[in-house]
């Protein structure tokens, strides 16, 4: 009896054992969901700076190139934010465009922008101007809705569906809905930096 009740409590050691070991699995495995989900976010910063960085850098690099090359070197240029010859007091008679939205939208674009690491800082009226002033475009699916390279003038938020971004073909992200994109070309004043193309939900 003594070695059937020995071996009962050796049985009970190793469920408890068990169950331990079954509660770290269970820990560890959340602490590597959470760090794949930081991951995630930090690349989709990182893709986003990449997208500012790289065209810039690519042409310092052709510019020390051809200086190296003994080509004569060109003038350099400036980007004004602030607009030379023109005057504020005409800002004053401008009227922006306003189209109703549901307040869930209105919800969905303000959380976007608050969320966008390039427009999260401007004013509260400023973000509330946006919001007037956007209204809703679809798009069918592989659509492309910004191309890398082309003059661009519209930012967009992302109500529904999916969208994938890409550099030079290689594919940054996915983005899904209150997401903010094409804003660099406003904000900057430059070229759309990367493709955007709708994709089935």
């Amino acid at each position: 009896m003594g070695t059937l009740r020995d071996l009962q409590y050796a049985l009970q050691e190793k469920i408890e054992e068990l169950r331990q070991r079954d509660a770290l699995i269970d820990e560890l495995e959340l602490e590597l969901d959470q760090k794949d989900e930081l991951i995630q976010k930090l690349q989709n910063e990182l893709d986003k700076y990449r997208s500012v960085i790289r065209p810039a850098t690519q042409q310092a690099q052709k510019q020390s190139a051809s200086t190296l090359q003994g080509e004569p070197r060109t003038k350099r240029q400036a980007i004004s934010a602030e607009p030379t010859a023109f005057d504020i007091q005409d800002l004053s008679h401008v009227t922006l465009p306003f189209y109703p939205k549901s307040p869930q939208s209105k919800d969905l674009i303000k959380e976007a922008i608050l969320d966008n690491d390039f427009m999260k800082n401007l004013e509260l009226s400023q973000i509330q101007e946006i919001v007037d002033c956007m209204y809703p475009v679809e798009y069918g699916k592989d659509s492309c809705i910004i191309k890398e390279g082309d003059v661009g003038s519209l930012v967009y938020v992302m109500e529904d569906g999916k969208v994938e971004v890409t550099k030079e073909g290689v594919k940054l992200c996915t983005m899904g809905p209150g997401k903010v994109f094409g804003e660099l070309a406003i904000l900057y004043n430059c070229t759309r930096t990367a493709t955007v193309k709708s994709k089935a939900i």
